[in-house]
């Protein structure tokens, strides 16, 4: 009798500890799951902020940056037209190949300027690429424009 019930009193401990820890791990397990989530929360109120705070440095960044480029394109348009009433002035018969590089450079000025304008300023965009994209053809259209200035006599 001893024996059944020194058995039966070891079985109840090892059931009664078995359901214990099993109760405290699911209480770990959903304080892990509540952590869980509440760093989620977290990250995606972080990037949230971060996002706004690019947003509102781009927007400052952009209007700066648009000013710039419409004055850089007015200036080209005022230098192409200067080419183009000097080449009216001479009284030469007109090159055929210098009226159509001047078109060339016009052409190439339009397109940057609806490039920018046609740009949209969001957090999806790539800004860097774009400004360094602008730059380049900026650069490109400004060296074409003075080799077509030079005078090669």
């Amino acid at each position: 009798m001893k024996k059944i019930i020194f058995t039966l009193a070891i079985t109840t401990f090892i059931a009664g500890t078995v359901l214990v820890g099993c109760q405290d791990s699911s209480k770990k397990e959903e304080a892990a799951k509540d952590n869980v989530e509440e760093a989620r929360d977290n990250l995606d109120d972080a990037k949230e902020e971060l996002s706004n705070v690019k947003a509102a440095a781009t927007e400052k960044e952009w209007n700066d940056f648009k000013e710039s480029t419409a004055s850089t394109i007015k200036q080209n348009e005022i230098r192409i037209a200067e080419m183009k009433t000097k080449m009216k002035r001479t009284g030469k018969s007109i090159d055929e190949m210098y009226a159509k590089q001047i078109e060339e450079l016009e052409q190439k000025n339009k397109n940057i300027k609806l490039k920018v304008q046609e740009y949209k300023n969001d957090t999806n965009s790539d800004w860097a690429s774009f400004k360094e994209e602008y730059k380049r053809d900026i650069d490109e259209l400004g060296t074409a424009m003075k080799n077509m200035t030079v005078d090669n006599k």
